[in-house]
């Protein structure tokens, strides 16, 4: 990642390719993984933003076959966080770069307080994210 991307808080997680892959009411997200193929592969991730979200989400595979759901808001900087290729880690996409496990748990840098993480349910072909 680029200096530039780092100091706006620029991401290198993109939205899904076919944004009517999810939905979101009654305080739920729901994705449908048949048309979500950033998803289908381990490390693969997809930011959720808009259609009334009451905030930025982070959705990936991770390298242990689990789904995960994390509130894409960094706890230091506040700026969005990308998962790190090949590792069980995420990082923040700012210049202080903390570093978090998958369940949101502080591992290094700056960031003193963990990430919000949201409880991901898989049921046949798709994803259930409780929001409340």
């Amino acid at each position: 990642m680029g200096i530039f991307k780092k100091i706006f808080g620029i991401c290198e997680t993109k939205p899904p390719a076919n944004n009517d892959c999810w939905t979101f009411s009654d305080q739920a997200v729901e994705i449908d993984l048949s048309i979500t193929p950033e998803l289908l592969i381990s490390g693969g991730a997809v930011r959720l933003e808009g259609k009334g979200l009451p905030e930025r989400i982070m959705v990936f595979h991770g390298n242990d076959g689990k789904y995960y759901a994390i509130r894409n808001k960094c706890s230091h900087a506040g700026r969005r966080i990308d998962p790190l290729p090949d590792t069980q880690q995420i990082k923040c996409c700012s210049l202080m770069g903390s570093t978090y496990d998958y369940k949101g748990q502080v591992v290094s840098g700056a960031a003193k307080k963990n990430l919000d993480t949201f409880k991901v349910i898989t049921d046949q072909n798709k994803l259930k994210i409780g929001l409340g």
